[in-house]
């Protein structure tokens, strides 16, 4: 739980630094793959962690929230971020993708066993 705890803080701290410390991108759009790569880790998280499909929804849907808010956050804190509305759809897609891993045997791999 943690670990996925510590997700979240990554992914914002990493939305809210100045575009100036951080490394160039590599190539036009990528930020649109790191996007949905890191909400699709995120989400696929939660399936590792959640057992019932009510409590990975919830999960899922806290990922979206989250992602909206921290573009939000980009437009209102910082001065060398904006907000994108494409960032959210990325986020938003690899939030979903994540959820796929509820067919696959890491379902439920991280859930804590009593």
């Amino acid at each position: 739980m943690l670990a996925w705890l510590a997700m979240f803080a990554a992914i914002a701290l990493g939305s809210l630094l100045p575009v100036g410390d951080l490394p160039p991108p590599a190539f036009d759009g990528i930020d649109k793959l790191e996007h949905l790569a890191g909400y699709a880790l995120l989400s696929g998280w939660s399936v590792m962690l959640f057992e019932r499909r009510d409590a990975r929804l919830r999960a899922m849907l806290t990922a979206i929230a989250f992602g909206v808010a921290v573009e939000i956050a980009q437009g209102l804190l910082t001065e060398t971020r904006e907000p994108d509305v494409l960032d959210v759809l990325a986020n938003s897609i690899g939030a979903l993708l994540g959820q796929l891993l509820a067919f696959t045997p890491l379902a439920g791999r991280l859930r804590a066993r009593a």
